[in-house]
């Protein structure tokens, strides 16, 4: 039993935690993008981008990382639906002039619920490893402005953060 007024629809009407029923929901294609930032020492990003960290090519373990991480949200965010997965794609950018990577991940499925979780794991989980290849060289590695940036499908529709 869910509370209808209440815009948080992982509690029931006495406030418990439970997973919510998509059972009567349409199955649809559905599209997340999120993305998210790293910032390093330049001297960091050198040996990002020239692939002589001492753990090997980062940003090709970072995206084998993050779609992984895409595949296994439920495993890690208690309420997450595990979904069949469709497609996943994990893209880094490179910007030397802020001495950062950028991660952008879009998921996809076709399904009774968004992906956006996923999409959020997966740019957590490449830049996680990103921080993990590199701290040896510079602990002090900042991750920021990690957010969904669009969704598609559905029956809430389309939806693009603004800028």
């Amino acid at each position: 039993m869910t509370d209808s007024t209440s815009p948080l629809t992982h509690f029931d009407a006495t406030g418990q935690a439970h997973m919510v029923d998509v059972g009567a929901k349409n199955e649809t294609h559905r599209i997340a993008v999120a993305a998210g930032t790293i910032r390093m020492k330049p001297e960091t990003l050198a040996l990002v981008t020239s692939g002589t960290a001492k753990k090997g090519d980062v940003l090709g373990v970072a995206r084998i990382a993050a779609i992984m991480g895409a595949k296994r949200t439920s495993d890690l965010v208690p309420l997450c639906h595990p979904l069949a997965i469709t497609r996943v794609a994990v893209d880094f950018e490179v910007d030397a002039a802020a001495n950062s990577v950028h991660c952008r991940a879009q998921v996809e499925t076709v399904g009774k619920t968004g992906v956006e979780m996923e999409a959020l794991t997966a740019v957590q989980v490449g830049l996680l490893t990103i921080y993990d290849m590199c701290k040896a060289a510079d602990r002090g590695m900042v991750m920021t402005n990690v957010r969904v940036l669009e969704k598609h499908g559905g029956k809430s529709g389309d939806w693009t953060a603004e800028v």
